[in-house]
């Protein structure tokens, strides 16, 4: 069973959150601020946060700009995950993602069908790594913001979660890129 062993310190980690959205600002976007609140509430540090338009080509060039970034471990977005002609956020994640953490879609998607039903299979939430930096695509809706937060990234971001979190394998996430010693 999953729990958090006290016994260990937290470690904070420093998020960028970047709404996707044609018509959102920073006075209307619920959603950006549902999961600002949340992360700082969990002690994690906002490291940036932005809104980008529906727009693959720049939501690319952030994405990759953050990822170069060594004070960025992960980047969270709220946004542009449907299946209409604007929704491109995938398609952006897909440009830049070395890894793909399948499980992080699939299990959104299970958490979100106890909740709405079928209508999450029009959910494309995504998750990987790139440069040692964790990015994860949730739906634009403020309450995807809270399952995506609440029922997954809020203990998987957190060291002490047991048996295991996405903390604890930060120091390893580049290591495909150190030489191998012969």
């Amino acid at each position: 069973m999953a729990r958090i062993d006290e016994t260990r310190p937290f470690i904070p980690v420093n998020i960028a959150v970047l709404t996707v959205s044609d018509t959102r600002t920073l006075t209307n976007d619920t959603s950006g601020d549902t999961l600002v609140e949340r992360v700082l509430k969990a002690g994690h540090r906002v490291a940036v946060r932005t809104i980008e338009k529906d727009d693959a080509e720049k939501i690319e060039v952030l994405l990759r700009r953050w990822i170069a970034d060594p004070e960025i471990d992960v980047v969270i977005t709220t946004g542009g995950t449907g299946i209409t002609g604007r929704d491109v956020t995938p398609e952006a994640f897909d440009r830049v993602m070395e890894k793909r953490i399948e499980g992080f879609g699939e299990l959104f998607r299970m958490l979100s069908y106890q909740k709405i039903g079928t209508s999450t299979m029009q959910s494309r939430a995504i998750g990987g790594v790139a440069g040692g930096t964790y990015l994860f695509a949730l739906p634009g809706s403020t309450g995807a913001v809270k399952d995506g937060w609440d029922d997954i990234l809020v203990s998987q971001l957190d060291n002490r979660h047991r048996p295991c979190n996405l903390v604890e394998l930060m120091p390893r996430l580049l290591e495909h890129l150190k030489p191998v010693d012969a």
